[in-house]
């Protein structure tokens, strides 16, 4: 019989994360909770939950800082994160995505979207841990297998969804690929985001690749495609 997949919400709303839970469970999933930042923090490093859905705006430790730690720590960095926040403005939702998260949900939202992104979200993440293949772009590698992206044979640390985005960039085999082709193909067919939110994610990119960040090169009013030498720019 399958794990059933352990889901840990953090929001200080204690009737919605009652509310949540109860919906979550009803499809199968186990899940955690905590009222504040502090203990979700406390729980994700213990229980390793497969999704973190996680409130933006909490008073104490934030949503913010939770992100952060959790994106920082080895031992949670690769936990998606589903960020739930009450504002529908494009820079808070760009915020979480730059912070990390995999995807959003705005406040009020219907039970029935928040449990389908749940599962796009655990979907996304299956099959990049099941894919097989080892991408190479010139000295940057990226192992599908063990989830590892080197650069110059040094680990880069990436979040799931920046694991995805190269990783649809290096089976593309040089060829550009638009915004709605790699938000399908990271975020999940159907799902909707603001236009910025996989600029905002090739950003993140480009800074963690450091000297190299000319790798990911923006073919101007198309998208995106991953080059080999710098050359290739011209």
């Amino acid at each position: 019989m399958a794990r059933k997949k352990k889901i840990l919400i953090v929001d200080d709303e204690r009737d919605l994360v009652d509310l949540i839970g109860m919906n979550l469970q009803r499809h199968g999933y186990e899940v955690l909770q905590a009222s504040d930042g502090r203990i979700g923090l406390e729980l994700a490093r213990k229980q390793s939950p497969d999704l973190v859905i996680l409130d933006l705006m909490m008073p104490g430790l934030s949503g913010q800082e939770v992100a952060t730690k959790l994106k920082g720590d080895p031992q949670t960095a690769n936990i998606p994160i589903l960020m739930l926040t009450a504002r529908g403005e494009e820079t808070d939702i760009i915020v979480g995505l730059s912070l990390g998260a995999d995807d959003y949900v705005t406040k009020p939202f219907s039970m029935k979207v928040l449990v389908a992104r749940v599962g796009a979200v655990l979907r996304r993440k299956a099959i990049v841990e099941n894919s097989q293949p080892v991408l190479n772009n010139g000295s940057l590698v990226i192992d599908q297998a063990k989830h590892e992206i080197t650069l110059e044979g040094r680990p880069v640390s990436v979040t799931p969804t920046e694991f995805k985005l190269l990783t649809a960039l290096a089976t593309a085999r040089g060829r550009v690929l638009s915004r709605d082709q790699l938000t399908d193909r990271v975020m999940g067919a159907g799902v909707f985001v603001t236009d910025r939110a996989i600029d905002v994610h090739v950003t993140a990119v480009r800074r963690k690749l450091g000297e190299h960040q000319w790798m990911v090169h923006t073919v101007r009013g198309v998208g995106y495609r991953l080059i080999e030498t710098p050359e290739e720019v011209g």
